[in-house]
């Protein structure tokens, strides 16, 4: 799961990303702030791989927050003054990524995801850029999700319609009720959950099921 701040001062831009980046499988985001001080400050208790921070803000524009911030997190630049010259400074900072606010959700899911994994999109050619962005297109599942076994996303996927107790989801799968239980107990190992509610929920988030 890659956690993110956002920073930027525009409250509807940032609450719609913020809710479109909670939207995906693999992204969670940890803080919403909305000024370059108040980013400092949020990292400070809230671990995040990749920030996204507009450049005018409160207090101080976002590319000095990033140089600031050091090694902390990845920063991506967000902003409707997308120019050469901001470009150059957001990449002088330290920014490994460079976008308009106009930039497609798909585009700056994959530059998140690539970003978070160590790609230093800033110093590529828009056509580089590109071909790195293609890769990352689709959603990255934790390992733990990722090793769920087709017999454990069937049974998420009971769960995720409401079917929840062990005699029932044994009789729909044709299986003992033990290895029910031994089913789930590795279900809630993988996704990091307690019990059969939580799994539900994880399993509709990460789009593993889908709900009635």
């Amino acid at each position: 799961m890659i956690r993110v701040m956002i920073a930027d001062d525009h409250q509807l831009f940032a609450e719609g990303l913020s809710q479109a980046l909670n939207s995906l499988p693999d992204a969670r985001v940890v803080g919403v702030i909305n000024s370059g001080p108040a980013l400092e400050d949020a990292l400070r208790t809230q671990p995040a791989e990749v920030s996204i921070v507009d450049i005018e803000m409160p207090g101080g524009d976002g590319i000095a927050a990033i140089g600031s911030i050091g090694n902390r997190t990845r920063a991506i630049v967000v902003s409707m003054h997308a120019s050469d010259d901001q470009k150059e400074r957001a990449a002088g900072a330290g920014a490994k990524g460079f976008f308009s606010k106009a930039v497609p959700l798909a585009t700056l899911a994959a530059a998140v995801r690539a970003v978070a994994d160590g790609k230093n999109l800033i110093q590529l050619s828009e056509e580089e850029r590109d071909q790195v962005l293609d890769t990352y297109r689709e959603a990255q599942l934790d390992p733990g999700a990722a090793s769920l076994t087709a017999r454990e996303r069937e049974i998420l996927q009971l769960l995720a319609i409401g079917v929840s107790a062990t005699d029932e989801l044994a009789d729909r799968l044709y299986i003992s009720q033990k290895t029910v239980k031994n089913h789930l107990a590795s279900i809630f190992q993988k996704l990091a959950v307690s019990d059969r509610t939580q799994a539900a929920i994880e399993a509709i988030r990460l789009g593993i099921a889908k709900p009635s």
